[in-house]
């Protein structure tokens, strides 16, 4: 069985331009990091030029595609009836961005079957997080 699952999905930029460009992204899910998702930008798609990635809970967007959640770097919330909006704030300034609230759905429909809610838990291996945290103490 799989260990990854990745889904692109399209995403629309919200600019200030009354036109909104669909950018690709990828969201990435790894049960040996069972509570982070991860959404990842390409570089045509960010102002740096580089690929772009960010992490945050898979709690925060379970719960921020039903009403508002988030208060640091990474906010979600709902948007009419099937869009989910995200938001991205760095120094460099705030990206938004629209999903299909369906396809993070079907997205984080696939990361319960692989691990599921409340037993990401029995996915991290403490003796070696641990033994690696030793290691380099020394």
């Amino acid at each position: 069985m799989s260990t990854v699952i990745e889904q692109p999905v399209e995403a629309r930029l919200v600019a200030a331009a009354p036109r909104m460009p669909n950018i690709p992204a990828t969201l990435h899910y790894d049960r040996r990091d069972p509570f982070a998702v991860r959404m990842t930008f390409p570089a045509p798609a960010t102002l740096e030029g580089v690929d772009v990635c960010w992490t945050f809970s898979r709690e925060l967007l379970t719960a921020g595609m039903e009403q508002p959640e988030g208060h640091g770097d990474v906010r979600v919330r709902p948007y009419g009836y099937d869009r989910t909006v995200l938001e991205f704030h760095a120094p460099e300034g705030t990206a938004v961005v629209h999903v299909r609230s369906g396809e993070l759905r079907r997205f984080l429909a696939a990361t319960n079957e692989l691990v599921p809610v409340g037993l990401e838990y029995l996915q991290l291996d403490l003796d070696r997080d641990l033994a690696e945290l030793m290691r380099g103490s020394h």
